[in-house]
């Protein structure tokens, strides 16, 4: 009877800290090309959806700015700029909005999926997810 006590007890505190994980936080972006890190992004929740600001600059461009982007984005600094847009939680995954790329002024669709408590899997593709590439962002703590 203990030992049955004991395996619910640890499955009711495993399962607590599976579902503490979230893509909320700061994250250090990795250039899926050179490898490098370029910048944090901070994501929070506003209104059951998730959105990703700049908050830092890691490369020497730390006053660049979104020159190429679209609409009200267009000329602003990238530091400071709201990246990710919209997206909302479907399952393990965070999908339905976008993602600017601020160095080609780019928008596309966009999914986030956490791989493990530390890094989350970025997603940004047309149509549909295959057509797309992906980055490994990094937390920071």
């Amino acid at each position: 009877m203990k030992n049955l006590i004991v395996i619910f007890v640890l499955s009711v505190v495993a399962s607590l800290e599976l579902q503490a994980q979230t893509v909320t936080g700061k994250w250090k972006t990795i250039d899926d090309e050179t490898g490098k890190a370029k910048s944090i992004v901070e994501i929070s929740e506003k209104n059951g959806k998730i959105y990703g600001k700049v908050v830092e600059i890691l490369t020497d461009k730390k006053d660049a700015k979104c020159d190429k982007c679209p609409g009200a984005d267009k000329g602003k600094p990238i530091k400071g700029l709201t990246i990710i847009k919209g997206l909302k939680k479907d399952g393990s995954e965070y999908s339905g909005g976008t993602i600017t790329d601020p160095g080609s002024g780019k928008e596309y669709k966009c999914a986030l999926k956490l791989e493990g408590a530390n890094k989350l899997n970025v997603r940004g593709y047309i149509g549909i997810q295959a057509l797309g590439r992906s980055q490994t962002w990094v937390r920071v703590k």
